[in-house]
């Protein structure tokens, strides 16, 4: 994708999960350097892309009803300043979402590490919405 995303900023939901063949989620893969979302930085650096690390934990039901608003924070972590308003800005057009910028990309791993905590409650409290709000907070 280096050719087509040249100078751009990509906002990378990846979570690698690890699974058992028709079994529960149960971790996340060990990545190196550390996350998804490193890894798209490192092998797209020659290409001057701007990776922000978005969207990880936000189901996909909720991103398949847009408009419908959704409940939840979007924990964003970037290393471009500018490349995490955009996405900021990106994501809080979507009703009820917030972005939250958590830091700098190698804080990836956190986020993507917090999806099959999600994942498991979605399935046993028999959920396609469930989502994070951080709360007690003032971001402004």
């Amino acid at each position: 994708i280096k050719e087509h995303t040249k100078g751009k900023v990509l906002l990378d939901a990846t979570v690698p999960l690890e699974t058992a063949i028709g079994g529960p989620v149960s971790n996340v893969l060990h990545i190196n350097p550390g996350s998804a979302a490193e890894r798209a930085a490192n092998i797209l650096k020659d290409a001057d892309v701007k990776v922000v690390a978005a969207f990880n934990n936000i189901s996909n039901s909720h991103l398949a009803n847009i408009p419908n608003p959704i409940e939840c924070d979007c924990l964003i972590c970037g290393d471009d300043g500018k490349a995490k308003e955009i996405a900021s800005d990106i994501i809080e057009k979507i009703p009820g979402l917030k972005a939250i910028d958590i830091g700098p990309l190698n804080k990836a791993h956190l986020i993507e590490s917090i999806t099959p905590l999600l994942i498991g409650m979605n399935i046993k409290f028999k959920s396609h919405y469930g989502g994070f709000r951080i709360t007690g907070i003032d971001f402004e």
